[in-house]
């Protein structure tokens, strides 16, 4: 079975689908998803078994042979950036994760949020960074390197731009 995922062998399909544990998401085998690690897979005999492990099916592939609603593809992508928002995260990485192509998840997440994923992953990490720079006395730069920013001078911008404050004014005001 493993060796069918690796391959996308659709000649497997409808004998198991997969659910990868770090996403959520279950897929048939012949998904072109990125290639979860193997300790993430877990293997159904059918879909209903997946989604009653809670598992959802892949926008991608359609596991179940249904469309996946926006609004619930929007919470899958609203989750893989709050739990990835440290990591170096484009639109494509995060459409690779959320089994989908970058310009239509871009053009489904702003459509349902008013915002781009970009613009929700600069507010998920600024609100990160603002916790610990409150809760910590961690310098600045390992903060911005803790929450996904590529240096601390763009995180100073970035959090100058949000909250009209220096993190260093910030901080001692608080």
């Amino acid at each position: 079975m493993w060796r069918a995922i690796c391959n996308n062998d659709a000649t497997a399909d409808g004998q198991f689908f997969y659910g990868v544990t770090s996403t959520g998401i279950f897929c048939r085998p012949s998904c072109h998803s990125r290639l979860p690690k193997r300790a993430n897979v877990r293997l159904f005999n059918n879909a209903d078994d997946a989604l009653a492990a809670g598992f959802r099916p892949c926008k991608r592939c359609r596991p179940t042979g249904t469309i996946v609603a926006a609004s619930e593809w929007v919470q899958t992508i609203k989750q893989i950036i709050e739990q990835h928002y440290a990591e170096p995260l484009t639109l494509s990485e995060l459409a690779q994760r959320a089994h989908g192509a970058p310009f239509y998840l871009h053009h489904v997440f702003q459509q349902q949020t008013g915002q781009t994923p970009m613009a929700y992953l600069r507010l998920i990490r600024l609100a990160h960074a603002r916790d610990l720079l409150t809760t910590t006395d961690q310098p600045i730069a390992t903060i911005a390197s803790a929450c996904g920013f590529q240096s601390a001078a763009y995180f100073s911008t970035q959090f100058k731009q949000a909250y009209r404050q220096t993190p260093r004014q910030f901080r001692q005001q608080c």
